[in-house]
């Protein structure tokens, strides 16, 4: 990774947080609800970049639609997230593999 890399990453992030600071404040809460908890989960697929701006797409049209985001999303925010990363491998899935086991189960 070249620094000129670094730095458009770093530009591109910047504009995404703005992106959600424009949000209206309850958008706001649970996306950052959100993004704590796939930080946590780790879905491989969150460093490509296109996760949480989809995210924040999605939102912005619900705020273009006047709807509350607990319209979007309904209560439970980890709900909605599993369910977007359903098909997606995760980090805790990979280390499993690597340990020589399928993904979900447990060794013995």
């Amino acid at each position: 990774m070249s620094i000129h890399d670094i730095i458009e990453g770093k530009k591109q992030w910047r504009a995404h947080v703005a992106r959600v600071k424009a949000l209206p404040p309850d958008y706001q809460i649970v996306y950052k609800e959100m993004q704590k908890y796939l930080f946590k989960v780790g879905p491989v697929s969150l460093s490509d970049g296109s996760l949480l701006p989809g995210i924040v797409d999605f939102f912005e049209e619900g705020v273009a639609a006047r709807k509350g985001v607990l319209e979007l999303i309904g209560t439970d925010v980890a709900a909605f997230c599993d369910d977007l990363i359903k098909d997606s491998p995760t980090y805790a899935d990979a280390y499993q593999e690597s340990m020589g086991g399928e993904p979900g189960t447990a060794k013995k």
